[in-house]
């Protein structure tokens, strides 16, 4: 087994991922747990982290970094939001320590989050998704787009600096939607329906600035026979990305719009995006996987926790 270099822990709201990476940044082991941040009962962090991969930081004197919700409010210790336009170089010199063992004096080394205001004064926030955009290694200038519960839109400047980016709560909105909302009683879920997501995304891109009307489409297309319920999951998700695309592109420049977006995340999630942003007439393409630990092992190095590869 190679000698490991780092410990790297990608800890969100719902999982806790840990990777045991060599001295070129490379998984040697990779565990997961469901032991996120709001599973995580009393302050309870360092027994988590133990009962994953304990074994690991006793066995390796190694450091440990972890980026995500761990470093939210609600998690382990609160880490700063450095305002953007923000690069690497500065996450890694504002890197937050907590001890997890005080007999050993182990620490872990929580990278900060990010944060922005918009041309209206309003703010926004960013936790692990940087970590990612800094992994994928991206061309300057780049539009990238991370679907998911709270899906973020983030413009690079030069030098992987994040200029600024946008968030839309389209996952979150979509859950309560159809678990605890009325547009949920006329679904059958578990069936995917392709041209009712097309349909969807056509009506969200041209209702998006409505978009608390155009959803309501969900309910009385299945009302009145135009979409099966079987299709009508599909249909929603179809209308809440075409009116995220909607609004975010409406800021793209030509420039931007001609040179597409790059997408970071789940393969399924991804593969919609993809489709509603062709719709759009907006060409994307994939970033590397591994993105997290890669961004991970970039900000340990600038840190000089490991050694720069």
């Amino acid at each position: 087994m190679p000698a490991p270099a780092l410990i790297a822990l990608d800890w969100g709201t719902s999982n806790l991922r840990a990777s045991l990476l060599d001295a070129g940044g490379s998984d040697i082991e990779t565990r997961s747990a469901p032991g996120g941040v709001m599973a995580v009962q009393g302050g309870r962090f360092a027994e988590a982290l133990l009962a994953l991969c304990g074994d690991w930081i006793l066995r390796f004197d190694c450091p440990l970094i972890a980026s995500g919700m761990v470093g939210s409010r609600q998690g382990w210790k609160e880490a700063p939001y450095l305002a953007c336009p923000a690069g690497l170089a500065e996450a890694a010199r504002q890197l937050t320590t907590v001890t997890i063992d005080a007999a050993t004096g182990r620490q872990l080394h929580i990278a900060p989050g990010l944060q922005c205001t918009d041309p209206a004064g309003l703010f926004d926030v960013m936790r692990g998704e940087e970590t990612q955009i800094w992994g994928a290694r991206l061309p300057d200038g780049t539009t990238c787009v991370l679907p998911g519960t709270h899906s973020k839109w983030a413009w690079l400047g030069g030098a992987g600096v994040i200029r600024t980016f946008r968030t839309f709560m389209t996952g979150e909105l979509f859950g309560l939607l159809t678990q605890h909302g009325i547009l949920g009683r006329l679904m059958v879920f578990g069936r995917h329906r392709p041209e009712d997501f097309v349909a969807g995304v056509r009506l969200g891109l041209q209702g998006h600035a409505a978009l608390s009307h155009t959803v309501f489409a969900a309910r009385t297309a299945g009302l009145m026979g135009r979409v099966a319920p079987e299709g009508l999951p599909d249909y929603l998700s179809g209308i809440l990305i075409g009116g995220e695309i909607g609004a975010a592109a409406a800021s793209l420049e030509a420039s931007q719009r001609a040179a597409g977006v790059v997408l970071i995340g789940d393969d399924d999630l991804c593969q919609r995006y993809a489709l509603a942003l062709e719709v759009h007439g907006i060409a994307s393409r994939r970033a590397p996987a591994g993105t997290t630990t890669s961004g991970q092992w970039r900000i340990a190095g600038a840190g000089g926790l490991v050694a720069s590869t």
